[in-house]
């Protein structure tokens, strides 16, 4: 809800129950990170409440301009790397624990969902299942830690007001491997923008997000984003299990958009 106030708006925002997290992690974030998230002016958790000042316009009224996340995605890294020391606490206060080592028992729980796909699609998913959990085996390898990882990082949710950036909406994060964020930022760049999957572009991007984790670092770049098609999904069927009726048929049409993103990788 968009609140007029004397010099302007803020904004208000009653959190569903599936993101009651969002208001105390947005105000940490705050905390630590002032000049990259929303501006928290008060936050009420037992009623997940947040009121956040005017951020500006979202990405999305530029069109979406690879420029724009090269600026970004280097200080997304760097927030991520220190929140790394919060990882405990996020989790005990409602944060979704995706990290790596749940991966192949999330993998197999999204299997025992009665999927919005076809019979041969999900037989893709089964055959594949040893395959993800060497994949994951391997990431985890490079020794990254994990942290906070938005998991909605695209246009609409970044915000500029001036050169002033800030990421936003934060109810469909996780800790997690934190490469994967980026899973979701390229999607968008694909469908949106139309750029093709070869797109020097996208190596811009990665090579702008790594700079802050050091170097070395583009296999397991491409490792995560490869089991980040399904570690996307998994946090869609925990989203998906809030939902009933129409809802759910709703929920249905996008989220077999994003589980055929992922029976994509099973050909790789």
């Amino acid at each position: 809800m968009r609140v007029p106030v004397e010099g302007g708006y803020v904004w208000f925002k009653a959190c569903s129950p599936v993101q009651a997290f969002e208001p105390r992690l947005t105000a940490s974030l705050f905390g630590r990170w002032p000049d990259r998230v929303a501006e928290v002016i008060a936050w009420e958790e037992h009623l997940s409440w947040l009121l956040l000042a005017d951020a500006g316009s979202p990405m999305r009224a530029f069109g979406n301009p690879p420029e724009t996340w090269l600026d970004l995605l280097p200080k997304y890294a760097e927030l991520q790397r220190g929140e790394a020391a919060y990882a405990g606490d996020h989790i005990a206060n409602g944060v979704p624990d995706l990290r790596p080592e749940l991966w192949p028992g999330r993998f197999e729980s999204l299997l025992q969902l009665d999927l919005p796909l076809e019979h041969a699609e999900i037989e893709n998913l089964r055959r594949f299942a040893p395959r993800f959990a060497a994949l994951c085996r391997e990431l985890a390898g490079y020794g990254l830690p994990e942290t906070i990882q938005h998991d909605d990082l695209h246009m609409s949710n970044v915000y500029a007001k001036g050169a002033h950036l800030r990421v936003l909406d934060w109810g469909d994060s996780s800790v997690s491997h934190p490469f994967v964020s980026l899973v979701v930022t390229f999607r968008f760049l694909e469908e949106v923008n139309g750029l093709a999957p070869g797109d020097r572009w996208f190596d811009r991007l990665r090579d702008a997000y790594l700079e802050p984790w050091g170097t070395g670092l583009e296999k397991a770049f491409r490792l995560a984003m490869w089991v980040g098609a399904f570690v996307h999904a998994f946090a869609w069927a925990r989203q998906r299990g809030y939902l009933a009726g129409a809802a759910l048929a709703n929920f249905d049409r996008a989220f077999s958009i994003i589980l055929r993103r992922a029976v994509a990788r099973t050909y790789e």
